[in-house]
């Protein structure tokens, strides 16, 4: 008994480890993968030049920029205030990572609850905002993050919406038990997963997650013809890499996989032959397709007013959410699930 609990902390252990280990590169990776996919959309050619092969040192050259340039504080500013943003937004994307599951037993903390907390540690990044435009003593910046708190009150609602859906069908909030619940549909072999019942909810999903991390066409709060760069306005050197860049390459990766739990099974194989490869690798796999969904998007649609933002979520998003939930309960009635 002592050395399976052992065993088990020895695990959640090496997992966390892992995580902090993996989460700074993999937003490097991530941000030239944006790079040349948005290179490839609108035929732009700088990104494709520096290091040679397809600009790998791109990204790696814009690190050491930030790295080398001065961090300066406003005379005005909150100085405590001003320089705790860059943690509580990396912290607040970080969190989501604690109830990913990569296998039945491959997760830090298998909460009851899990849905519920990916929700309410994705929506603290906008305290760290709301901290950087007050703090900053700059009307840009304050502007930008009262933009930012009234995109995440009109978005909230959606994704939380499309999630109980899924949470609907699988009879749980656990993560993990909404991954194995994908697994009980089985047809030739192949599990399906929630995604062809909740293409609604998935879309809903997709849109909201995209406005919850501020990027484009959703990107209002850091309109850089209007308000510059927002509440960050005022933050340079390693403080703007990671109040801006990290924490939103951190808490992209983090809704996707969340994302790719609820909707394309997570760690589940597609087929019971492939059950065989590691779980974690079907979970990075299907992560990957939704993060492409998302700079495809970034790249391909222009930005929103901040009425026609507005309007989107509560006239199109929220009423189309309610009508998932109905038709969510009428197909658990249902003979066929």
């Amino acid at each position: 008994m002592i050395a399976e609990v052992l065993a088990s902390d020895f695990v959640q252990l090496g997992l966390k480890v892992s995580v902090l280990l993996i989460l700074l590169p993999a937003t490097l990776v991530l941000g030239w993968v944006e790079l040349k996919i948005g290179a490839h959309i609108q035929a732009r050619m700088g990104p494709m030049y520096p290091g040679g092969f397809h600009g790998w040192a791109q990204t790696l050259a814009d690190g050491i920029k930030f790295v080398l340039k001065e961090n300066i504080i406003p005379r005005n500013a909150d100085k405590w205030v001003f320089g705790m943003v860059p943690y509580v937004t990396m912290l607040a994307s970080a969190l989501i990572f604690v109830v990913i599951p990569a296998g039945p037993n491959l997760v830090i903390e298998n909460l009851e609850v899990g849905v519920f907390y990916v929700l309410a540690a994705s929506s603290v990044g906008v305290i760290g905002v709301l901290m950087a435009g007050w703090s900053s003593a700059n009307k840009y910046s304050l502007l930008g993050a009262l933009r930012a708190a009234a995109q995440l009150i009109a978005y909230e609602l959606p994704l939380v919406l499309a999630a109980a859906s899924v949470a609907m069908m699988a009879g749980s909030l656990s993560l993990v038990d909404i991954v194995e619940a994908q697994k009980t549909i089985v047809v030739a072999g192949f599990y399906i997963p929630f995604l062809p019942f909740q293409i609604i909810g998935f879309g809903i999903f997709l849109a909201a997650a995209t406005a919850e991390l501020t990027r484009p066409p959703f990107d209002m709060p850091i309109a850089e013809a209007e308000l510059i760069t927002g509440a960050f306005t005022e933050y340079t050197g390693i403080r703007f890499a990671f109040s801006l860049f990290a924490a939103e390459y951190i808490a992209m990766i983090g809704l996707a996989a969340f994302g790719a739990t609820l909707f394309l099974g997570g760690y589940a194989a597609p087929h019971a032959l492939l059950e065989f490869v590691p779980g974690i690798v079907w979970l990075v796999l299907k992560t990957v397709t939704i993060l492409f969904l998302m700079i495809w998007v970034r790249w391909t649609y222009p930005r929103l007013r901040e009425d026609q933002l507005q309007k989107f979520a509560w006239k199109v998003l929220i009423p189309l959410a309610l009508v998932n939930i109905f038709l969510t309960g009428a197909l658990k009635l249902s003979p066929w699930i």
